[in-house]
């Protein structure tokens, strides 16, 4: 969607658009779990509620586990954090970002000039960092985005596909979606039709996991009646329907990225009961196992935030709050699964004014039970699970998952990187109209 912006604040305005901005059902009774597709995992356990207040709750030990101790381990690659080299010089600022798993990357940047007493004659070039595999500096090269008017504002988006391949899309709402792929890092671009072809039966390496509208076909988002889940093909940067799909209700909301051990989520509601609910794959989309969290409210939310520690995974319930302040970004409530989701606990129920009651992307879960919020105003950290939070001094953050680890963007140009939720790896890109 197009945002309009004024010249003299149109750099400063793309980070902040980032952070405010994102079928078959073989039968399960309500909180049970059900797999769909060949090869699925069959019946698992009721995921048990914890009794809660705002801000509380207590709740067993999930199934297999022995004293609360886990018993679950996520063998994905955790360690010290990748390296990232800085390139502070690159012009404008950086308003999308993504790497693959060899380290190589791209960036979208806005270069922005004019003047505030007349934003009309401002106008913003855009441009293309890219980082090869196992060079130490990032690069200018040629991009296919036209420039812009500085009143416009920028909506072009990035999605990489794997190294050297890239998707760029831009336009929407008032003008037609454009799209144009790279296979060779950004040295060449060619344009990619939008429209979903065909069906796939897998999530190849390096794709991308994203909707389409089903029901009609091609509508937009505010006229979509039901969606679908579509691969993005590091091949071609083409979309295609995935076969296999959880039944999630009419609007699923996929992760884009799977998780460290390789399994794919995706949320929605429990068909019997309406309830929130997230699906996981672990074939790359062949089948789906579904369970449901113990969620407490009783109407659609926004979707929910998966994340995968390496001794639990949690999941972030989105949407709005009863009571207090209304809030971007609200958090309903966090989830938490010590068996790698067959089970679910929930460990916090947002109330009227405890904190945290906002979430910017994704949780970033540690070992021994520690798991980081980051919320509209501050950050916050709990050592148990997520029953108990207290203010962490570092403020607020948007995090989100990438092949390499958890990306973490904190302030303007300045972005973290971290594989094991506790030692994070700090790298600049396009810092030059900082100011401070």
């Amino acid at each position: 969607m197009r945002r309009p912006m004024g010249v003299a604040g149109a750099v400063v305005a793309l980070v902040w658009l980032v952070l405010t901005g994102c079928t078959g059902w073989s039968g399960a009774g309500p909180g049970g779990v059900a797999s769909t597709g060949p090869g699925g995992a069959g019946p698992a356990g009721q995921g048990a509620s914890a009794p809660s207040g705002p801000g509380q709750g207590t709740g067993a030990s999930a199934p297999g586990s022995a004293s609360g101790s886990p018993a679950f381990r996520n063998e994905g690659e955790y360690g010290a954090p990748p390296r990232i080299p800085s390139a502070p010089g690159l012009p404008g600022g950086a308003h999308a970002l993504g790497f693959a798993r060899d380290g190589s990357g791209f960036a979208l940047l806005a270069e922005c000039v004019g003047v505030a007493e007349d934003p009309e004659s401002g106008f913003c070039r855009q441009h293309v960092a890219v980082r090869d595999a196992g060079v130490e500096r990032w690069v200018p090269r040629r991009s296919p985005l036209p420039r812009i008017h500085g009143t416009d504002g920028v909506s072009a988006d990035l999605q990489v596909l794997g190294p050297g391949r890239a998707l760029i899309t831009d336009g929407g709402g008032d003008r037609p979606e454009e799209a144009w792929f790279t296979r060779d890092g950004g040295r060449s671009w060619r344009a990619v039709d939008r429209r979903t072809v065909g069906r796939v039966p897998e999530i190849p390496a390096g794709a991308v996991l994203t909707t389409d509208c089903a029901d009609p076909a091609g509508a937009g988002p505010d006229a979509c009646a039901r969606k679908r889940l579509v691969v993005v093909s590091p091949a071609d940067g083409r979309r295609r329907a995935l076969v296999r799909e959880p039944l999630l209700g009419a609007h699923p909301w996929p992760a884009a990225q799977p998780e460290p051990d390789g399994s794919w989520w995706v949320s929605g509601v429990d068909p019997l009961s309406g309830r929130a609910a997230v699906a996981v794959s672990r074939d790359a989309g062949r089948s789906w196992t579904v369970s449901r969290l113990p969620s407490t409210a009783t109407t659609p939310g926004r979707g929910v935030a998966v994340v995968v520690g390496r001794d639990a995974v949690y999941a972030a319930e989105l949407g709005e709050l009863p009571g207090g302040e209304p809030v971007k970004n609200p958090l309903r409530a966090l989830h938490r699964s010590l068996d790698g989701g067959r089970s679910w606990q929930r460990t916090w129920t947002t109330g009227p004014e405890a904190e945290p009651r906002t979430l910017l992307g994704v949780p970033v879960p540690g070992p021994g039970g520690r798991v980081e919020i980051g919320g509209e105003r501050d950050g916050y950290v709990s050592v148990d699970g997520g029953r108990r939070f207290t203010l962490l001094d570092t403020g607020t953050s948007f995090v989100r998952r990438t092949p390499l680890g958890l990306l973490r963007e904190s302030s303007r140009c300045v972005y973290e990187l971290t594989a094991d939720g506790v030692r994070w790896s700090e790298f600049e890109l396009a810092c030059e109209d900082r100011v401070g």
